[in-house]
């Protein structure tokens, strides 16, 4: 009898405690297409990324941005600092510490090199070490979460993402599952100062480049597993239409070669039971709530997509097998090696670029 009051007292405590648990997020309903197939066609499972080495330093958290100058890589660590160190990892100095999360770097043909800093805003450091704070707002809402930033040729322009003004920094988890469409693709004038926006209405804007000739800019929409491209130039310039949709994962940075191929990081593939409660937002709500004390239901797989300039897929790199290299985040064509880093991982990797497109 004991028992089975113990049992009914632990159901009572659980169900209100799906039910019950305050929590800021308000999900929104929506439809995701059909997940694409993972065992047969475009995205069939392979190992293809079994081969990535090991770069860098051994040591270090969250190398998430990846700039590779003079064959040292730069990038921004968990703790807010950024580094540079040798391929092989036997060197490495520290740049500065922006007391935030740097997650996307550019280089300005000034010299500056500019960080989209989830924390502190769109950041510029400059060759005495100073770290100065470009802009923190467009249209008097503040930046909740600067994700990614490419600069184009010329140094007029930033591009840049605030993947959520609702939600910041390490609660992405939230602001994917909401689906509250607070994301935001801006663009800041180095002559000016002034920081004018491109597209809102976005679903957690993540990576961002720019096409050929400059002619458009990319923005990854994780939470909606697709590309958006607005229009710089020509006919469509202002315009904005997809760039690919329905991808198998969630796409988070997103890079140009500079020619032919852009390349895009899937943080996992795509998960059953979030497309499968995408319409019933009280019951998203209450998976919110067990996430607090449960862990995210996320693969570890490493997932990597090559797109050509039309939006096909040209290149499908995975690793599902154990000790693999995920999630990757980030992947940048230097040469022939495609560089990747990570979130989450302690070291970067690369694969020989010829291994990835045979």
């Amino acid at each position: 009898m004991r028992l089975r009051h113990g049992l009914w007292l632990l159901l009572v405590l659980v169900g209100g405690f799906l039910l019950l648990m305050p929590t800021r997020v308000e999900p929104v309903a929506w439809t995701p297409p059909p997940a694409p197939s993972l065992t047969a066609g475009l995205y069939a499972e392979n190992q293809r990324l079994k081969g990535v080495a090991k770069i860098g330093p051994s040591d270090i958290d969250g190398p998430e941005a990846l700039l590779l100058e003079d064959d040292y890589l730069i990038t921004g660590l968990h703790d807010g600092r950024l580094i540079r160190s040798s391929l092989d990892g036997s060197q490495r100095k520290v740049l500065a510490d922006t007391g935030g999360r740097p997650l996307g770097l550019a280089r300005h043909p000034s010299g500056l090199l500019v960080i989209a800093d989830a924390v502190k805003g769109l950041l510029s450091l400059d060759a005495q070490g100073r770290v100065i704070a470009l802009t923190t707002e467009a249209n008097g809402l503040a930046f909740g979460f600067t994700d990614d930033v490419v600069i184009d040729k010329s140094g007029h322009y930033a591009y840049f993402s605030d993947a959520s003004s609702r939600w910041g920094y390490g609660h992405d988890g939230e602001a994917i599952i909401e689906h509250g469409g607070d994301g935001r693709l801006l663009r800041y004038d180095f002559q000016t100062g002034k920081t004018s926006l491109l597209l809102d209405k976005l679903e957690f804007a993540n990576g961002v480049t720019l096409g050929p000739d400059e002619a458009y800019v990319l923005v990854n929409e994780t939470g909606a597993y697709r590309i958006s491209r607005y229009w710089l130039k020509g006919p469509k310039a202002g315009t904005h239409d997809l760039f690919i949709e329905n991808l198998p994962g969630l796409p988070d940075n997103l890079s140009f070669n500079g020619s032919d191929r852009f390349w895009v990081a899937l943080y996992a593939p795509r998960n059953a039971l979030l497309d499968g409660t995408a319409g019933h937002p009280f019951v998203r709500k209450m998976i919110v709530r067990s996430l607090t004390v449960l862990p995210k239901p996320v693969e570890k797989r490493g997932f990597v997509l090559g797109l050509d300039v039309d939006g096909k897929v040209i290149a499908n790199l995975q690793d599902a097998s154990s000790g693999n290299y995920s999630p990757i985040t980030t992947v940048r064509e230097y040469g022939q090696w495609l560089y990747f880093g990570s979130l989450k991982a302690t070291h970067m990797g690369r694969l020989a670029l010829d291994a990835a497109l045979k």
